[in-house]
Parts: structure tokens; sequence; C-alpha cells
């Protein structure tokens, strides 16, 4: 366009001249007195063309003469924000690379020549990281604090990252929730805080960010019942200390996890250990109903009686129940197992010793081997010693 331009005032100008030069009376008259100057209107032109031509040439040579500094000035700097800015690409290179220590050289040279400062802070307090120079790390990173907001976020998954690398959870946990107050959670950054809330071990917090997590699909629903079943059970574990707050952290359960083997049996134990038997005894049967485990039937036989004294009557109850299982799992070890102590405890030896056996004869295990030694020793028969002995070998 600009090239077009010139070409147009070219031929114009031509065209100009041309005319110029036909009308030869035409001439131009200077008056000084008592001086008088005539000459021909077409020369007059084309000096004044010159003239004009010279003295804009002498502007533009004195303009950039005085403007030199400022233009050596402006191609030093583009010049160091260029070789910066390939030093933050190697740095980066190197760093994938696992060459730690030229990345963070190179990582310093775009640090100091001010291209993407706080990128070029985080990638070397990652490459210090992996050399293991915490000090020089943390150095980095105080940093990249100072580099503007646009990195502060980088900064805080980074250095909640390596926390987790380093099983540093308290201080992961802390980068993270600078991290969420300060702007929008994402599934990443709440996967990396289930991860420090469950190395800290804060398990209402687990139990909260596995459902919510497994909500938005950004874990596997099997995962998510796993994380929320081990911070049930812990939390229960933590209030067993007395019998009111254990019951109060049951009833904060939601009824559908009540109900899941794992936590029933923790429920069932803890219950046992505050001292309501009732309750344990209740929570293995809604169990139960929803969903059969052997562990939690073999826990069914363990329980203590509601009353003192009244051992035989309510173990006489709960065989009941038991035998009511046992005709829709003739075949299950370990609720055999359980009707044998429940029976040894109603003192109903016969059947107490059929049952042992038959759960010896599905599955062998060291439980009913000792309930069985015990039980033949008491009835005087010889065989109790094979039974200890098969129970020692057991591991």
């Amino acid at each position: 366009m600009r090239a077009l331009f010139w070409l147009v005032a070219v031929f114009a100008a031509a065209v100009a001249l041309a005319v110029l030069g036909r009308a030869q009376d035409s001439y131009a008259l200077f008056v000084y007195p008592p001086w008088r100057i005539e000459i021909s209107l077409l020369l007059f032109v084309v000096g004044l063309a010159f003239a004009f031509g010279v003295g804009y040439a002498v502007v533009r040579l004195v303009h950039h003469t005085l403007s030199l500094p400022l233009h050596v000035r402006a191609y030093r700097e583009r010049r160091s924000r260029e070789r910066s800015h390939a030093a933050l690409a190697l740095a980066l290179q190197a760093y994938l690379e696992g060459r730690y220590a030229r990345a963070e050289r190179e990582a310093r040279q775009a640090w100091e020549g001010d291209a993407a400062k706080g990128l070029a802070a985080l990638i070397a307090a990652r490459a210090a990281h992996g050399l293991g120079e915490t000090e020089r790390r943390d150095q980095w990173f105080e940093r990249a604090a100072t580099a503007g907001e646009s990195v502060q976020a980088a900064r805080l998954v980074s250095q909640a990252d390596l926390a987790l690398e380093e099983r540093d959870f308290a201080r992961a946990r802390e980068a993270l929730v600078e991290l969420h107050d300060s702007g929008p959670r994402h599934i990443a950054t709440l996967r990396m805080l289930l991860r420090a809330e469950r190395g800290a071990q804060n398990w209402a917090e687990v139990a909260r960010l596995a459902a919510l997590l497994a909500k938005r699909h950004a874990i596997p629903p099997a995962v998510a019942a796993e994380y929320q079943a081990q911070a049930r059970v812990e939390l229960l574990a933590r209030a067993a200390g007395d019998r009111r707050g254990f019951e109060d952290e049951w009833r904060r359960i939601d009824s559908s996890d009540r109900v899941t083997p794992r936590v029933a049996l923790a429920g069932a134990r803890e219950a046992t250990r505050v001292g309501n038997a009732a309750l344990a005894r209740e929570i293995i049967e809604r169990a139960l109903a929803e969903e059969w485990d052997g562990a939690l039937a073999a826990k069914y036989g363990d329980l203590p009686a509601l009353e003192p004294g009244e051992r035989a009557k309510e173990a006489g109850v709960r065989i009941e129940r038991a035998e009511g299982w046992l005709a829709q799992r003739p075949e299950d070890p370990q609720l055999l197992a359980a009707l044998g102590r429940l029976c040894t405890q109603a003192e109903l030896w016969g059947q107490a010793q059929k049952y042992l056996e038959a759960s010896l004869a599905f599955a062998s295990s060291r439980a009913a081997h000792l309930e069985l030694a015990r039980l033949l020793e008491r009835l005087g028969q010889p065989t109790a010693a094979a039974h200890y002995r098969k129970a020692a070998e057991m591991p």
C-alpha cells in the first residue's frame, strides 16, 4: 500500500512538471530592494522541491541521531527478552528431561532477564526440589510470591504437590486451603486436598471430599466408598472414648453408610467397647439384612449379653436368629463358627461341637480350631490337643 502511494505521487509530480514546462512565459519574481531576481517558474518549482527534500533529509538525520540511544536501549532490551525467553524454554525442557541442575541454571537466567519471572521461579523451585535443595526451593517460592497475581495459583499448587511428595500433609493442606479460599475449586486440586486430608487424618473432611468428588465423577465410586468407609471407621474409633460421644457420632452417619459391612463391623466393635451391647446387636442385624458379610456374622457370635447373668438366655435368642440365616447359607464357615460359639455360651455342647466341626469342614480357621479345642477339652475328649496343634500351625 505504501509503495502504491509513492508511485502515484511520482506520476503526479511528473505530470505537474510537464504542464509547467509548457508554460514558457511563466516566471517567478523576487524583489528585495535594491535587488530584483526573476527566474523561470519551472526552475523555481524544481528548486523548491529539491530544497524541501534536502531539509527533510537533514531533519530526519538529526532526529535519528538524537534518538539513537533510545534505539540502542530498545535493541538491547529486545535481545535480553529474546535470550530470557530462550532460557525459559531450555529450563522447561531440561526440567522435563530430569536435568534439574541445568533447569535451575536456565531458569535463573530467565528470572534475571525479566522473562515470565513467576514461571521461571516456579521451574527453578521444582528443579531445586529435584536436587534435594529444600532451602533454595523455598527461596524460589518466595520469589514467585512477589512475581504478581497471575502465578499465585500455580505457586500454591506446586507447593502442595511437592509437600505431598514429601508427605508433609499439613503444609500441603495449608497451601490448598489458601488456594481454594482465593478462587474456584478445581477437580485436580480437590484430589490433592483429599490426599492431604487423608495424610493428616482429618477424617471428617476425607468423608466430605470423597462424596463431593464421587458426585462430580472425579474418582471411581468404589474408591470413594472405600475412602468414606475408612473415614467413618476412624471417626467411630476416635469417638469410642465415651458412650455418649460414640452414639452421637453413630447418629451422624447416613443410614445408607451404617449398613456398609466395614462401617457396621467397626460400629459393632466400638459399641461393644463402650458397653452398648444392644446397639451392637442392632447394627449387625440391620447390616446383615441389607448385605451379607461373613465377618459380621462372626462378630455376631462374640457379642456380650445385654444384661449380666443373662448370657445363656441371650445366646438362645441369637442362636434362633442365626439359624434363620443358616437356612439360606448352610455352607458359610463364619456363620457356622458363630453358631458354635453361641451354642457354647448357651451350654449346648453337642450342637456347639457339630457347628464348629461343620465350619472347619468348609474352611479351616485358627479361631474355629481354638474354639473347638477348648470345647473338647471341657468335655474331656483327647482330640482337643490335635486342634490346639492345628491352631498353632496356622498363621
